[in-house]
């Protein structure tokens, strides 16, 4: 990683931090998101994931009138930095801990580079 691609990703990760703990107090069932991306091709290769503890609460937040908060308050964070995504659905995905456990015993690190 060059020196330049750690600083984006210390903004990036900076950014999202802020982000998470504002969603850990507002939205019911958040626990916590991360980030994936190959600076070799950047902007485009960026991922959040954000993940809740369960199906039901990932479901219930879907359906509710905030569903676009969250994806909306990433993109904004995100672009206060100078990373723009121009269609952050492409971007920002949603999981759960439940879906990890079932499909990956648990195993975070082997979900996210299957992603």
């Amino acid at each position: 990683m060059r020196k330049s691609d750690k600083k984006t990703d210390n903004a990036i990760r900076l950014s999202l931090t802020q982000v998470c703990e504002l969603a850990l107090k507002d939205i019911p069932g958040f626990r916590w998101l991360t980030h994936t991306v190959n600076y070799d091709h950047f902007p485009q290769s960026l991922c959040v994931i954000c993940v809740f503890d369960t199906d039901e609460h990932l479901q219930e937040y879907l359906r509710s009138d905030n569903k676009q908060t969250l994806q909306s308050s990433i993109a904004r964070a995100l672009n206060d930095i100078g990373v723009s995504l121009k269609n952050p659905k492409k971007h920002i995905l949603f999981d759960t801990e439940e879906d990890c456990n079932r499909q990956h015993q648990g195993n975070w690190r082997k979900r996210l580079t299957s992603m």
